[in-house]
């Protein structure tokens, strides 16, 4: 067993443990005792966690350092909500002509339609007013519909593509207040989640820099 690699998951596993080493503020002796009750590594181990420990510190505050940047980027990043998505799983055997004439005619009545292709199945997200539509093209075709959604639109500057780290840092947000992500994708700047109606206020709150 990798003594090292099962302290970091360890660690990694629990966010409060992982922003505490982050800080210094880990009693390093009681942590690897910890770990060791909490696994399958030996007692004798002991030494081996307290170094993958203050290895693990090294990498998560030199990783800190990363958060500024990624933070001043999100404070200039501009937050756009739209109401009332759905979420379309369609089969991947459908006739790509009928994406087309449907993304042309939502385009039509001035709405919008993201679409992606993945190795199983085509993900479809749109406003909930073009389901009809939808239907019409695809009604035997759709694997799964999820309606009442809310799609998030972050606009960031072009300095994204110069920041590391910027999709893990949102992702863990997202994880540590408990927030399920229906669906993200990305494009350049924009970065797009969508989320469920529930969880509209944690998640302003929480993308509020």
């Amino acid at each position: 067993m990798n003594v090292s690699k099962e302290t970091e998951n360890y660690v990694l596993s629990f966010s409060s443990i992982k922003d505490a080493l982050k800080k210094g503020l880990i009693n390093y002796s009681k942590l690897s005792r910890q770990i060791i009750k909490d696994t399958e590594l030996n007692p004798k181990d002991f030494d081996a966690v307290l170094v993958a420990l203050r290895r693990l510190e090294y990498k998560l505050r030199k990783k800190k350092s990363f958060e500024k940047q990624i933070r001043t980027l999100l404070k200039n990043t501009k937050l756009e909500i739209k109401n009332k998505m759905m979420v379309c799983i369609i089969e991947k055997n459908v006739f790509h002509n009928n994406v087309l004439e449907l993304q042309k005619d939502i385009k039509g009545l001035k709405g919008d339609v993201r679409v992606v292709e993945g190795v199983q199945a085509i993900t479809m997200i749109t406003s909930q007013e073009f389901e009809e539509l939808v239907d019409n093209y695809f009604k035997l075709k759709i694997i799964k519909k999820t309606k009442n959604l809310i799609e998030i639109i972050l606009r960031s500057p072009e300095s994204l593509e110069e920041v590391p780290g910027v999709m893990g840092y949102l992702y863990s947000l997202f994880a540590e207040q408990g927030i399920n992500i229906v669906e993200t994708m990305s494009c350049w700047t924009d970065t797009i989640f969508i989320i469920e109606k529930r969880d509209l206020d944690k998640t302003i709150k929480m993308l509020t820099f």
